[in-house]
């Protein structure tokens, strides 16, 4: 599978509808032209009407007379993320997306006790990349929200990881939690946790996936790297998820990828009620697409 196909199953997905906050963003407006143009969704706008219409008339005024575009206006970013928040909660849309609001501003709304959407699970970053020379979409996790995840953290920064992967027909991920070595040493607390869980898979308390680590990135990615140090794994060489021990490793990782290795990206933070696209403000239109994509199928499988 690669991005475009997972574009291609989230419009088979019928009576998907997307709350953007704050939506006067150019590049969002792009991302909803395209999905809109697939028929891959509707969309609820939230923000300042008047320079939604106007931005839209920019770069696709089809779309202001839209069936499948509402636009309902905010008077600040903390009202349209509320808005859009609250559209989530009372399932007029299935899936939120962050617009031109400070991602703080939106997980403020996102985690409010009384209307948000909370679950009492972590939130977490999943991001599928699509890696030339690779025959499947990797998942990195999580390059985004958790600083240092302790072990019960990381545990569920793999369920969420392995509910979006399944979402798209990943039916049993192979997660690999990654560490600079594939042996335990108590002095690297990352091979500690990833020996953790790998125990906690293979007794149940992790399930749906195949989790074994520690592996370092080379062992985890490529079948010559584990064979050569003769690692024999079910996950070694050929991991869907790739669990990093850090933010700081997951974020360097992840944009490795995107400019050295000129990789496509699709993300989505899971753990709440609904998937949340929560791009940058420098990722392109084709990427926010695909983010779009991967929500929309991971709420599908709510």
């Amino acid at each position: 599978m690669n991005l475009q196909s997972l574009v291609e199953k989230a419009t088979r997905i019928e009576h998907s509808t997307v709350a953007v906050a704050a939506a006067e963003d150019k590049e969002v407006l792009l991302a909803v032209s395209m999905a809109v143009e697939k028929n891959m969704a509707d969309f609820l706008l939230f923000g300042d009407k008047e320079e939604i219409i106007t931005i839209l008339d920019e770069v696709a005024p089809q779309l202001i007379s839209h069936s499948s575009i509402k636009i309902k206006h905010a008077f600040s970013p903390q009202k349209a993320a509320e808005l859009a928040v609250k559209a989530v909660k009372e399932n007029e849309a299935g899936t939120l997306m962050k617009g031109n609001v400070p991602t703080a501003v939106i997980l403020k709304a996102v985690l409010n006790k009384e209307w948000g959407l909370r679950t009492g699970n972590v939130l977490s970053h999943v991001a599928a990349f699509e890696v030339a020379g690779f025959d499947r979409l990797t998942f990195i996790t999580d390059a985004a929200m958790n600083i240092s995840p302790d072990l019960q953290q990381k545990a569920q920064i793999i369920e969420n990881a392995v509910g979006v992967a399944r979402s798209i027909g990943v039916d049993t991920p192979k997660v690999a939690p990654i560490a600079a070595v594939e042996v335990v040493n108590p002095s690297m607390p990352a091979t500690v946790d990833a020996a953790s869980l790998t125990m906690m898979n293979q007794r149940g308390q992790i399930r749906d996936c195949t989790v074994d680590g520690p592996l370092a990135l080379d062992n985890a990615v490529s079948h010559h790297a584990a064979e050569h140090k003769g690692i024999e794994s079910a996950v070694a060489g050929q991991a869907d998820i790739l669990l990093v021990p850090s933010i700081e490793t997951g974020n360097a990782l992840y944009k490795s990828l995107i400019y050295f290795a000129k990789a496509k990206v699709g993300a989505v933070i899971a753990g709440a009620k609904a998937p949340i696209v929560l791009t940058s403000r420098a990722d392109s239109a084709e990427s926010k697409l695909y983010s779009l994509a991967l929500a929309i199928c991971s709420a599908s499988n709510k």
